[in-house]
């Protein structure tokens, strides 16, 4: 697997990828990877001939007082699992090269990034819009994967895609979880044991919200019972749980259309976040399973 760290030499890699008439596609991810990163990358190469991934840990999305020093960069394992998994070539620009000295360009993306963190996080997702659409520019993918579990993130990108005119396939790929049901995610492991074990009420209740709303129990008592739920499994905080349009965003009161329940809560000092499809007529077993539970899919 090449390693680039320059614009200059990223694009003359990209230009002998693409020699041979192939298709890229990229993988953004900010490293300390796990499972979920890997199983984009495992996508990548069956849409794609070739496979880049980025590790950039992009600081305009993190907020004031949010983990930025100490979100884990380990690049020699992340290195190693990518090269496992398939992956051609590795983009880990330096700061500067991303963020020159002087950039003072911003992207908003309205709409889509109101509500839910956008709300708990201003700024986040204007600096997510920044870095994808820079990495769109130097990578030039055919096609660009980004996890679900993220789904806000997701919508977004779908959304700055299709206003800019990127001429890219954005796919989404199904949450990978533990046994348990929870979600992977880089800041478990800012989880204390006692935490991890409690973490898993999250997707626990999120089900439970899920199957009640499908059998027909109104959208509201629906939340506040899966709110006191993670209270009593000993969460400090909900940010939030709602059920979104799964296209646009906007809340849904009922279930008219294919919608998304989404949530962010707080245990310990970990804020997670966590979504799962809700459709009419689905069985609600099938439609709340836990996707990408330990077959990875």
């Amino acid at each position: 697997m090449q390693l680039e760290r320059r614009l200059i030499a990223v694009r003359a890699a990209i230009r002998d990828l693409r020699a041979d008439g192939g298709t890229v596609a990229l993988v953004p991810t900010m490293g300390a990877l796990h499972d979920g990163h890997l199983s984009l990358v495992t996508r990548a190469n069956e849409v794609a001939d070739h496979v880049v991934a980025s590790i950039f840990v992009n600081p305009t999305q993190f907020g004031e007082g949010e983990d930025l020093e100490s979100y884990p960069r380990p690049e020699e394992e992340d290195r190693a699992k990518l090269e496992s998994a398939g992956c051609d070539l590795l983009w880990a620009p330096t700061p500067d090269e991303v963020y020159p000295d002087g950039f003072s360009t911003a992207i908003r993306v309205s709409g889509v990034t109101e509500g839910l963190c956008g709300a708990s996080r201003p700024g986040h997702f204007d600096g997510v819009a920044v870095i994808v659409a820079k990495l769109f520019n130097q990578i030039g993918p055919d096609y660009a994967l980004f996890g679900e579990k993220d789904y806000q993130q997701l919508t977004l990108i779908r959304r700055m895609a299709r206003d800019l005119d990127f001429n890219i396939e954005i796919i989404g790929v199904p949450t990978v979880r533990e046994a348990d049901g929870l979600a992977l995610s880089s800041r478990n492991a800012y989880l204390t044991d006692d935490e991890r074990a409690r973490a898993a009420a999250l997707p626990n209740a999120m089900r439970e919200a899920a199957a009640a709303i499908i059998g027909g129990e109104t959208v509201s008592f629906a939340i506040i019972a899966a709110k006191a739920r993670l209270f009593e499994a000993g969460f400090a905080a909900v940010d939030y749980i709602e059920l979104r349009d799964a296209e646009t965003l906007e809340p849904a009161a009922t279930l008219e259309r294919p919608a998304r329940l989404i949530a962010a809560a707080q245990i310990g000092k970990t804020r997670l976040i966590d979504n799962i499809a809700v459709e009419r007529g689905q069985r609600a077993g099938a439609a709340i399973s836990c996707q990408g539970n330990s077959d990875k899919n």
